[in-house]
């Protein structure tokens, strides 16, 4: 059900992550977060750093607000998008320092960053049946929510990366393990759409990493993403989020990827916007993207790096969303990220000139189709700390 994006066209968002803070130390630590809410130092330092996300979206004209998954705990590349879910599930155990074997991994060994990555994510495994969780998403949105004006968009990772990286010590089919972890997170993502969160983001669906198995089923996998978001577009409008990796900043795969073989199974999925990258692959995907993928369903387009330092220019970004527009509808297409800009990627600054170049960009194609341009207070001559030559 389309909410925040209906008739709207060419908005701007980012995926998710931002980066903390220096000044934010506090972790949760597997505790849950309304009791990180009752310690006064955790509380400070979480709503203070939901303030300074929501202003810096606000000086760069951001149309759709991320809360930057402030409650993640502050971990090697991003471990916490995993593990604050792993630390609220019954049936998950302690982390151990084993980890599974990965396909992406083959190429990697001591000397490679990933492998540095994986080695601390100390997956943890599975040794009863899948049962509470503890989340808590819904409170996550409380606490941003009353900040903006904005829509706010929460997310967190699937149950289909989960049962990927989880040591299995309980079901005899992983299927069913995936299947339980779906349906128990079916009912956090209710809980956070019954607060009248206006969005939902499931972050990667895992059809476009196994698509490529011959030992898989791609459909069994879409038949689980649905019973995780199952029910949910009755409520509100739901986002999924799919990228080549973001820990540290890294792409998982070694070589450029193709999402063309996985875009039938994408169609499938029970979702109103579905999120590509485009900016770090150079929208080698945009005319399978644009003609593979129903035309009820919206595209988040990637047109800004999370693996990059260097801001792209506006002009840049013109360009890539001109090319796409060749393929999807302007009605049907939002800017976005590739991935979030926390998990180790950059620097607060880093992120914030390149949200504000995101949308300087699409304002070009904007005034060239006739829409409404947004107003983008980093770029207002008259509230500039730094003078113009000649005023």
């Amino acid at each position: 059900m389309f909410t925040a994006t209906k008739d709207k066209a060419l908005l701007t968002t980012t995926t998710g992550a931002l980066p903390r803070p220096s000044w934010y130390t506090e972790n949760l630590r597997g505790i849950p977060l309304s009791q990180g809410f009752s310690r006064l130092a955790y509380r400070e330092q979480h709503f203070d750093c939901l303030a300074c996300h929501v202003a810096a979206q606000h000086r760069a004209g951001i149309d759709i607000m991320v809360d930057g998954d402030t409650r993640l705990d502050d971990d090697v590349a991003g471990r916490a998008w995993v593990s604050y879910v792993t630390e609220r599930v019954a049936g998950i155990g302690a982390p151990r320092v084993e980890v599974p074997p990965a396909g992406f991994m083959a190429d990697k060994g001591p000397g490679d960053l990933m492998w540095e990555v994986i080695e601390t994510r100390m997956t943890p495994p599975v040794t009863g049946k899948i049962g509470e969780t503890s989340l808590q998403l819904d409170r996550a949105y409380k606490a941003i929510a009353p900040m903006t004006d904005k829509p706010v968009k929460i997310g967190s990772i699937s149950a289909q990366i989960l049962a990927l990286m989880l040591t299995n010590e309980h079901y005899k089919d992983r299927l069913d393990l995936l299947m339980d972890l779906s349906a128990a997170l079916n009912r956090e993502y209710h809980a956070l759409a019954d607060t009248g969160a206006p969005l939902v983001q499931i972050e990667e669906p895992a059809i476009h990493q196994i698509v490529s198995d011959p030992r898989q089923k791609p459909q069994q996998w879409v038949d689980a993403f649905n019973v995780e978001v199952k029910g949910l577009r009755d409520k509100c409008e739901v986002w999924c989020h799919t990228c080549w990796g973001s820990p540290a900043a890294q792409r998982v795969a070694s070589k450029d990827q193709s999402y063309k073989a996985a875009l039938p199974y994408f169609d499938q999925l029970d979702v109103d916007v579905i999120t590509v990258e485009g900016a770090f692959n150079k929208g080698m995907d945009l005319e399978h993207v644009g003609t593979m993928i129903s035309k009820s369903k919206k595209i988040a387009l990637g047109v800004i790096s999370h693996r990059t330092l260097q801001v792209e220019r506006p002009e840049e970004i013109a360009e890539l969303i001109r090319r796409a527009l060749k393929y999807i509808e302007p009605e049907r297409l939002i800017l976005t990220s590739d991935c979030g800009f926390g998990r180790q990627s950059m620097s607060r600054m880093h992120a914030f000139y390149k949200m504000v170049a995101l949308t300087r960009g699409t304002n070009i194609v904007r005034k060239e189709l006739g829409l409404p341009e947004a107003y983008i207070p980093a770029t207002d001559a008259k509230l500039s700390m730094v003078p113009l030559a000649g005023r």
